[in-house]
């Protein structure tokens, strides 16, 4: 795969270039308390945050693949359910 400098070869290209390894933290999201507010997923920059249904409501989902570390997800949860951890410990 040939990616140009500044740009994307083909469009959804770069829905094969994972760049999760970037980071040095990863957001881990306590399923109890997130309200399903959806901040986290309008917040994200690299729209690696989604909203799930799971047993009857909403939460967010990270897509660890994609995900840099940045920590915005967690600045804005309302309900203080997403909090970064060390990579070393969430990634095995």
């Amino acid at each position: 795969m040939k990616i140009t400098i500044g740009a994307v070869s083909k469009p959804l290209e770069s829905l094969k270039v994972h760049t999760g390894d970037w980071g040095t933290e990863y957001p881990i999201i306590d399923e109890n308390k997130c309200v399903g507010c959806g901040e986290c997923e309008l917040y994200c920059p690299d729209l690696c945050v989604k909203l799930v249904e799971k047993d009857g409501k909403k939460v967010a989902k990270v897509n660890y693949n994609y995900c840099k570390g940045c920590g915005i997800c967690s600045s804005v949860c309302p309900s203080n359910a997403i909090k970064m951890e060390l990579k070393e410990i969430f990634k095995t």
